[in-house]
């Protein structure tokens, strides 16, 4: 049996929605689902397995951008760099501690390149 099809102006309010979600916090709800208990904002929270699979997603991928500025211009270092201070918080704003560490790992991860830059030339 098929599914009968959504109107398009739910489907519109829907995607909405959801494009709304993603521009807030890299998809979090208003509230802040990253910091909300488990099940709070009505997602399940994450088994052991599933923690461990995004952890080992996570080290691929922060490798995988290390690689890649190996190969990057010293501009686009630049650009990386300036990306960190970007989401370092401004004078009088609170710190928030994620936003101090992802800033620190996108310098770390700069910095990390550069010893591969001789690999990536030879």
């Amino acid at each position: 049996m098929t599914k009968p099809k959504q109107p398009a102006r739910e489907r519109l309010r829907q995607r909405r929605s959801a494009l709304a979600r993603w521009e807030n916090e890299g998809g979090a709800d208003a509230g802040g689902a990253f910091g909300m208990e488990p099940g709070a904002s009505g997602t399940p929270a994450l088994a052991n397995a599933e923690l461990v699979r995004l952890r080992v997603r996570v080290i691929a991928l922060e490798n995988l951008v290390i690689a890649l500025l190996a190969n990057s211009s010293e501009e686009e270092l630049g650009v990386a760099r300036a990306m960190a201070e970007y989401i370092s918080p401004r004078p009088g704003f609170t710190a928030h501690a994620l936003t101090l560490d992802a800033a620190d790992q996108i310098l770390r991860m700069a910095e990390r390149s550069r010893r591969f830059r001789s690999l990536s030339r030879s």
